[in-house]
């Protein structure tokens, strides 16, 4: 599973040009899920992107998570974050994990971080979509939850 994850001041997601999540200061996580993903995964990623030290406090601008700030929290699935383009001209999306899967997993996650009494918006799971993203800093990072037994 991977979490593409942007510190934002404001955002939104619109399906058809209705406003169906918005937020304001707090996170965006592009959320993609993997074939071999488990709840598990989405738990550890969860926790992780609640937990993140990426917000200001008055001595350093990594200092503080969603939890200690109560950052708001928008979810889109994107299996696109799945995709490998090494080989050719096309992504290939091979890795993704199938909808059905895909979506049993993205409402987990967002169940796990609505546990922790975050306001959480999300996008709509298979639609497209059109996401206004006011990145703060910018701060942007990749969690992937495959990562998670390995240290540098």
């Amino acid at each position: 599973m991977k979490a593409l994850v942007q510190r934002v001041s404001k955002a939104l997601v619109s399906v058809n040009d209705d406003v169906v999540g918005s937020i304001g200061p707090g996170l965006v996580v592009l959320l993609g899920v993997a074939r071999d993903d488990s709840p598990e995964d989405a738990r550890y990623l969860a926790n992780k992107v609640v937990n993140l030290r990426i917000f200001a406090d008055q001595a350093s601008k990594f200092a503080l998570s969603a939890l200690e700030t109560a950052g708001e929290i928008l979810v889109v699935s994107q299996f696109t974050l799945l995709g490998d383009s090494r080989k050719g001209r096309r992504p290939s999306f091979i890795e993704a994990a199938q909808p059905e899967l895909a979506e049993e997993l993205y409402v987990f996650f967002v169940y796990e971080i609505r546990t922790t009494g975050l306001k959480v918006e999300t996008g709509l799971f298979q639609e497209h979509m059109h996401v206004e993203i006011h990145n703060d800093g910018p701060v942007t990072l990749l969690v992937e939850s495959k990562t998670r037994n390995q240290s540098l």
